[in-house]
């Protein structure tokens, strides 16, 4: 399929409800007439299966039937679409010893010589980013180069034509013809954890797709020559590994392919030290700088974003696994992380941290951290959060149930079990005259029809059912939501003003974007330049765009000399990172705003969260009244 075809079905499968032709169109930036081709021509290339199901309401993923399909898409031995052709053509061109004929090629692929033609042109480009070469003598065609970058490029492609996200077994086994890969990957995770290493399982998928292609080519006589840098001491490992893959797939591993191997798993997969204490794992893992390293930086990181990062055991886990990725970073082989866009979304203010954080090493070491290794990081940072994090205040709850023998005691008893880490029940009323917009409490509880009025009301039976106690779930929620929200639109509203409010602004590109906001807030006397160039440098190491419709650009010092949002609201969408967004607010953060920023922006990103909510924002917001006035009607809503 095409590259819009794919990141159409992609977007169907993140979602579970039914997507608008608009919002695909929005998404993928076409028309909703290119979607409905795109849709049409999906189907067909899944016929037998309905993959999609198209109503009034729009498009939905048959989840089961779209399973099938990607299951059985490695089966396929005739390509099906231009790309599918370039994926075959490149295979066989590295997998030829002396080359191809253009000819042969054509009547292989059941296309025309001039479409060879055609697709050679994109495989040199292809070759060319990967430091492979094209030769062509007549009609014969041969590359040239390194064995380990035509193995990287082998991987590359596989992972362009596979769904993004987590790589599958299956389709690595249907593809390579390795049928003992998860066999291989059940006695590798033993051997690894009886010798006490902590596994990336993240980054195990990734490693697996390496040996079914080193066994397949190995198997084409295709050995590998050297190692890109040395392997630390660990003969051990090694031995095991090399007989795993002796048993499992009946080929001897040639010291190159070995020692890559060892190689990979060393700096993607896994780091030592799983079952000592962290004051031994430091000592005997040779970690003390590192560890020291990691602990200004969360000192640093405490100071500016007044979050706790102080704790032996994150300084020592993340300098482990910053020791690995400043060795993958130095041989220019990045470990793929397959959460990055849910974290990135779901988590945004984790997210920065690990952006800020990333930044140091960068500095330090002299190194690019990508998106993916940021997310690794957040990780880190977001699972020391978690453990440290104090359980959130619970809602207080009156439960209103007419008295009748101890009947409302046992209702007690299975809130507290079913529901004692959300609700504390501070009141029990018993009788049925009571007005319960006068209690003082977030949440009613009552047996009593008659009462159910109001959205922290919440009608229950008097014997619990499983239906009732979801229903409480799901009313706490949405008080705690409530609570957020009217929290944030206190705070949020002081920061716009109308001279720095624009409509359908229009920019080259992000940092053409950031500059046109920034000189607002230059010209209000709010930041200076400095903090322009600072925004931008933040924008280069990671999108801002942390959902498909916002993007919150921002400077990772806060020397604004107040907390202020300069915002564009667009009609029309425009690219930002891998997104198309809509609304662009460049916030400035002021030095004593340090309190309020972790508030502001966790919620602002989810205030801006719902395609449909933008939606409705852009169209209600002619102007910087209107904008108000629907950005309060959207955080009541």
């Amino acid at each position: 399929m095409t590259d819009r075809r794919t990141l159409l079905l992609e977007y169907l499968a993140q979602n579970h409800g039914w997507i608008t032709s608009s919002q695909l169109a929005d998404r993928l930036g076409v028309t909703t007439r290119s979607v409905r081709s795109y849709v049409t021509a999906a189907k067909a290339a899944a016929e037998p299966l309905d993959i999609i199901t198209s109503s009034a309401g729009g498009y939905r993923l048959n989840r089961d039937a779209y399973a099938e399909y990607v299951r059985g898409s490695g089966k396929r031995s005739e390509p099906e679409t231009p790309r599918d052709r370039l994926y075959q053509l490149v295979k066989r061109l590295l997998d030829a010893q002396g080359g191809l004929d253009v000819y042969d090629i054509a009547e292989a692929l059941f296309v025309s010589e001039s479409t060879v033609e055609a697709d050679l042109r994109k495989v040199k480009a292809l070759l060319d980013e990967s430091e492979l070469t094209l030769v062509r003598t007549g009609s014969r065609v041969t590359v040239q180069g390194s064995e380990e970058n035509r193995r990287k490029l082998i991987s590359r492609m596989f992972r362009n034509e596979s769904a993004r996200g987590f790589l599958e077994i299956d389709r690595i086994q249907q593809e390579f013809e390795s049928e003992n890969l998860r066999s291989f990957k059940t006695d590798l995770l033993a051997l690894l954890d009886a010798r006490g290493y902590f596994v990336n399982e993240y980054g195990l998928d990734s490693v697996l797709l390496h040996v079914a292609i080193a066994v397949d080519r190995i198997s084409k006589d295709r050995v590998l020559e050297s190692v890109t840098a040395p392997v630390s001491d660990s003969a051990d490992l090694s031995a095991g590994i090399l007989a795993l893959v002796d048993h499992h797939f009946s080929v001897s591993l040639s010291d190159a392919d070995l020692d890559h191997l060892v190689l990979l798993l060393t700096t993607r997969v896994i780091t030592p030290g799983h079952d000592l204490p962290v004051e031994v794992q430091t000592d005997e893992l040779g970690l003390t700088d590192d560890v020291e390293f990691i602990r200004q930086v969360a000192r640093r990181a405490s100071e500016q974003y007044l979050i706790d990062l102080d704790d032996d055991e994150f300084a020592v886990r993340l300098a482990l696994h910053v020791r690995n990725l400043v060795a993958r970073a130095r041989i220019s082989s990045f470990s793929r992380n397959p959460m990055t866009r849910s974290i990135k979304t779901s988590y945004p203010m984790t997210y920065e941290l690990a952006v800020f954080i990333a930044s140091e090493i960068q500095r330090k070491e002299g190194i690019v951290v990508s998106d993916d290794e940021i997310a690794y990081i957040a990780l880190h940072v977001g699972s020391h959060l978690e453990r440290r994090a104090r359980r959130e205040e619970m809602l207080t709850a009156t439960l209103v149930f007419p008295n009748y023998y101890d009947i409302h005691l046992m209702m007690l008893r299975r809130l507290e079990r079913a529901l004692g880490d959300d609700i504390r029940v501070s009141n029990i009323v018993t009788r049925t005259d009571v007005d319960v917009a006068q209690l003082h409490t977030d949440l009613v509880i009552t047996t009593v029809p008659t009462l159910a009025y109001g959205d922290k009301v919440v009608l229950v039976q008097p014997f619990l059912t499983d239906g009732d106690i979801e229903s409480i779930r799901k009313a706490v929620s949405r008080v705690r939501r409530s609570q957020r929200r009217h929290q944030l639109k206190d705070e949020l509203l002081l920061y716009f003003s109308e001279d720095l409010f624009a409509r359908n602004l229009v920019a080259a590109d992000e940092a053409g974007m950031i500059r046109a906001l920034g000189e607002r807030m230059i010209g209000a006397g709010i930041i200076d330049q400095s903090y322009i160039d600072g925004a931008i440098e933040r924008e280069q190491m990671s999108s801002t765009a942390f959902t498909d419709s916002v993007a919150v650009p921002h400077s990772m010092l806060m020397t604004a000399s107040k907390t202020a949002i300069a915002i564009a609201v667009n009609d029309t969408p425009m690219p930002w990172g891998e997104n198309r967004v809509n609304v662009i607010a460049l916030i400035a953060f002021s030095g004593n705003g340090r309190s309020s920023f972790q508030t502001i922006f966790d919620q602002f990103v989810e205030v801006f969260a719902e395609h449909d909510d933008v939606q409705q924002l852009i169209r209600g917001s002619a102007d910087f009244a209107s904008f108000i006035e629907q950005l309060v009607h959207l955080m009541d809503s």
